[in-house]
């Protein structure tokens, strides 16, 4: 079908134009889709432009919301942003950077956490930076502490107000720091690395995230001109220097959406080939998937995805890079209900992640979340305090329903299990889809997927 959007978002993303899909699942997804740049790299990516001095490059943007509110932030403090010389591309100008009204950051910020790691570069620019309250996926407590405790540690001064939070530099320049987290949260990380890089002195980041959206980060402002070594143990070595200047840097692409189309794969029983995914990067989803019972053959422009037999029981462990993504344990969950035997997945990253199962039980899916974890059995990764744990008994034949969406990946979920179930569907809220997938509707309707859009 013809997939009606809405494309008066700023830098022309498209967005749906209904709150609810009509699906009529039972039918494998096959065909060919393709990946753009991360979501994870090209926000923060976006970001980075505002510690150049000239105009900066950035290729691979995917067209999502997200990049659309890092796009106005941007605006409203004076960044010219206009489309590049190649689709997909924008450039940043941020000669003219100023600053901006907290009514004005809260109004275009909207649910996104993104203007938290807008505080080191405006300090840098402005001497002042001004957070609004903060919103994002309701998948668990994502403090902002860590990203506060920080700053301060870089000299900033944090003024808490009833509408948010205002920092300043009191007139001085940042210091360098040494910083040890107490989780290699990727968050926090990319805010120390968008701090630090022009920071006076050398800052000494431990227990950091690596992902590769990280490193990516890192090329970005080492194109800039910053220096930034990485060490062994999750130590990354920062020295300050005074400039910046801007970049040209192609995003790398989107592995959590790779894995998403990859799982979809898996769960309808198509076949999928993900245009732009790489094997370095997603090496160890393609192992689970492997064990799951699927198969992939990786070619020089991407990696086509379907099953080798029937949908095997694993066991999945979410952990930080290297680890299993969490963003990747939701997908494959839908996949795991067409298993025979039991599956178990140990979420050690969120603690609120297992709340899209309710609406795979619904469906007839045989889901039992242990809301502190599983104590019995041999652990690779550390156990952690917030943990819970799904137990996932199969083959369960699911069946249509009407489900709400609860965020980005379980959104993603929702919609793959209406297309494994038999009969109808209505799924609501998949608005929030956009956030994370570009065209999302225009790429199930290429894989053959049949629904409506309601609204």
């Amino acid at each position: 079908m013809t997939t009606p959007v809405r494309a008066d978002l700023p830098g022309g993303v498209s967005a749906l134009t209904g709150d609810v899909l009509a699906i009529r699942g039972g039918r494998p997804l096959r065909g060919r889709v393709d990946v753009k740049g991360a979501k994870n790299l090209a926000t923060k990516a976006m970001v980075a432009s505002l510690l150049g001095e000239d105009t900066s490059i950035l290729r691979d943007v995917p067209g999502i919301s997200d990049v659309a509110v890092v796009r106005s932030l941007l605006e409203v403090h004076g960044v010219r942003v206009a489309e590049g010389d190649e689709p997909g591309s924008l450039t940043f100008d941020p000669s003219d950077v100023e600053s901006a009204h907290m009514e004005e950051i809260d109004a275009h910020a909207g649910a996104s956490r993104i203007p938290i790691l807008f505080c080191g570069p405006l300090l840098h620019r402005l001497g002042q930076a001004f957070i609004p309250d903060l919103g994002g996926c309701r998948i668990g407590d994502r403090p902002i502490d860590f990203h506060l405790d920080a700053l301060r540690k870089f000299g900033a001064v944090v003024e808490k107000l009833p509408s948010g939070i205002r920092l300043s530099t009191q007139g001085g320049r940042l210091h360098g720091a040494n910083i040890h987290l107490p989780y290699p949260s990727v968050g926090a990380t990319e805010q120390v690395l968008l701090t630090a890089v022009r920071a006076e002195g050398t800052t000494e980041l431990r227990n950091a995230a690596i992902e590769p959206e990280i490193m990516d980060l890192i090329a970005v402002l080492q194109k800039m001109g910053a220096i930034i070594s990485y060490e062994p143990n999750r130590v990354i070595l920062i020295e300050g220097v005074e400039k910046l200047r801007g970049y040209d840097h192609r995003s790398i692409f989107d592995r959590n959406e790779a894995a998403s189309w990859a799982s979809a794969a898996l769960a309808t029983d198509g076949e999928i080939f993900v245009g732009g995914a790489k094997q370095q990067e997603m090496l160890t989803f393609l192992n689970v998937f492997r064990k799951a019972g699927g198969w992939f053959d990786i070619q020089e422009d991407g990696i086509l995805f379907r099953r080798a037999g029937d949908v095997q029981p694993v066991v999945v462990e979410t952990d930080v890079h290297p680890g299993f993504m969490t963003d990747w344990q939701q997908p494959l969950v839908v996949a795991l209900t067409q298993a025979e035997g039991r599956s178990v997945v140990h979420e050690t990253v969120y603690e609120n992640r297992m709340g899209f199962t309710q609406a795979l039980v619904k469906m007839g899916a045989d889901i039992v979340v242990h809301p502190h974890g599983l104590q019995d059995g041999p652990r690779r990764v550390p156990r952690r305090e917030l943990e819970q744990a799904a137990v996932i008994t199969g083959i369960t034949p699911l069946h249509g329903a009407d489900i709400v969406v609860p965020d980005l990946r379980g959104g993603y979920s929702h919609v793959i299990a209406a297309l494994t179930a038999t009969g109808e569907s209505k799924v609501s809220g998949v608005d929030i889809l956009s956030r994370g997938y570009e065209k999302f509707l225009a790429k199930l309707d290429a894989l053959g997927a049949d629904f409506d859009v309601i609204g």
